[in-house]
């Protein structure tokens, strides 16, 4: 028995001291602002004007208009009571070209975003990327080229000179992962590419970029500033017992998991993943020294969890669908395992079809805290889309959410309690935004946006947020 298991039904979870209580965000998914202030496209702008890629023609070109509202926005994360908050930059807002100098305004922007952060108390998480590579670097190759990588450190020397007098937190990169394999593998997020292989050097150069940006920002910010990356592990289980299942797990994992973990914190590929991938490339892309500066020292890790994956092999005359929850393509986001099947958990699910599981959660922090003692962890996102609607009265009931959000904290406060150093959540999201391929469809927000006039209300989930966060403690499950 863990410590955690005997805790009573009806007792209340406190989070320790200095918990972090947050919310996320994403540029493209709420600035807006398009083409003002010298701001130039990214490959999200592209991909989403590309017919068929983004759920009729939906686009970030207004988005929740955060851009112009970000004072309003603020004000509202202080009535919720949070006291930190995870947004990302805008590449092409401030270094339209993916290189060169700077434009202000765009370093403005982001400069009294976090002021106004800081006059109310929320302390400013600063993403460098989250996935919206400026047009100009992907018209020159984009992450599968080495030079991306290098433009990313300069990227980050740069911001860190702008806004290391206000910003404590940094985060390299968001989901490395569906950076790589979505972007370059499926091709289900922009640049919309299907090449194994560009999927497999772009994850190296992400691995890379990343890399170089924490010596960049070390060499720039202040020696109390902390630096950690965001990665959706894969909380990843055997359909069954038999040896090829379990097989399918290790596959899933290297692609998945151990090809960001090794290099970052061990300055190491895992040897299965190259042989798993022998058949695309040799690697021959990896150079001498760039282990090591993969291998930097991070104060964090942040981990973005939503719902675990179950696997099989594929067996002859399989008719389980190959889908994995991350979109419809005929291309395989995951290389060197084609003969993995995905399968759909039972039960509960949200609106994107995710199995509600916080189970996976708990086990993914402590395998993490076993595997890499002495690393703190965060969680940088988690929370799920619901079918949100606007009451008669103008308020929105969303006790699935609440039920999701309660489960979850649960496992995060269990894995506390049993030895995990968790030292914050962030829910995503804070407010309904631009889901990605899924366009306006899908709302992700504790803050429900109206699209037409851009009026935020406060969901009940949002309310119910707000007392967890200024309390420090998670109620009962009964209580809820």
């Amino acid at each position: 028995m863990t410590a955690s298991d005997s805790l009573p039904l009806t007792a209340t979870r406190q989070f320790p001291p200095g918990f972090l209580w947050g919310a996320a965000t994403a540029a493209y998914q709420i600035e807006g602002a398009a083409t003002e202030d010298g701001r130039t496209p990214s490959i999200w702008d592209t991909f989403s004007r590309t017919p068929g890629k983004v759920f009729e023609g939906h686009t970030g070109d207004v988005a929740t208009d955060h851009y112009h509202r970000f004072r309003d926005d603020v004000r509202l994360m202080s009535d919720l009571g949070l006291n930190a908050y995870r947004f990302s930059v805008s590449w092409s807002r401030v270094q339209p070209t993916g290189r060169g100098p700077a434009v202000q305004k765009g370093l403005d922007f982001y400069r009294q975003l976090a002021d106004e952060l800081l006059d109310h108390g929320i302390a400013p998480t600063l993403t460098l990327y989250h996935w919206d590579l400026p047009q100009d670097l992907e018209d020159a190759g984009g992450w599968p080229l080495r030079a991306t990588a290098e433009r990313f450190g300069e990227y980050a020397a740069l911001l860190a000179d702008a806004l290391g007098d206000r910003v404590g937190r940094w985060i390299t990169l968001n989901e490395p992962w569906c950076s790589a394999f979505l972007g370059y593998g499926s091709g289900v997020h922009a640049p919309g590419r299907t090449d194994p292989v560009a999927a497999l050097r772009a994850a190296h150069h992400l691995n890379l970029g990343h890399g170089l940006a924490v010596q960049a920002l070390r060499a720039a910010l202040p020696s109390q500033a902390e630096v950690s990356v965001s990665l959706n592990l894969h909380e990843v289980r055997p359909l069954t017992s038999a040896a090829e299942d379990i097989d399918a797990v290790r596959r899933i994992d290297a692609v998945g998991n151990r090809i960001w973990l090794g290099p970052m914190l061990t300055g190491a590929y895992p040897r299965d993943l190259l042989d798993d991938t022998a058949g695309l490339t040799d690697w021959s892309f990896v150079r001498d020294g760039d282990l090591a500066d993969i291998h930097q020292p991070l104060d964090l890790l942040g981990i973005n969890y939503y719902t675990p994956t179950v696997v099989s092999k594929v067996r002859d005359g399989d008719t389980v669908p190959r889908a994995d929850g991350h979109g419809a393509s005929a291309f395989s986001p995951w290389p060197g395992a084609d003969d993995v099947a995905f399968h759909q958990p039972p039960g509960e699910r949200t609106a994107m079809g995710w199995a509600v599981d916080p189970t996976g959660m708990y086990d993914l922090l402590m395998r993490l805290a076993g595997e890499h003692p002495g690393l703190p962890l965060m969680i940088t996102e988690n929370g799920a889309a619901y079918e949100d609607e606007l009451g008669v009265d103008g308020s929105v009931d969303d006790p699935e959410r609440i039920a999701y959000v309660h489960g979850h904290l649960e496992a995060v406060h269990r894995a506390i309690t049993d030895g995990a150093d968790v030292r914050g959540y962030f829910l995503w999201s804070l407010m309904d935004n631009f889901e990605w391929a899924y366009g306006y469809t899908k709302r992700f927000g504790a803050v429900h946006v109206d699209y037409d006039t851009q009026v935020r209300t406060p969901k009940s989930s949002a309310h119910w947020y707000a007392r967890v966060a200024r309390s420090g403690e998670l109620p009962a499950p009964d209580a809820v």
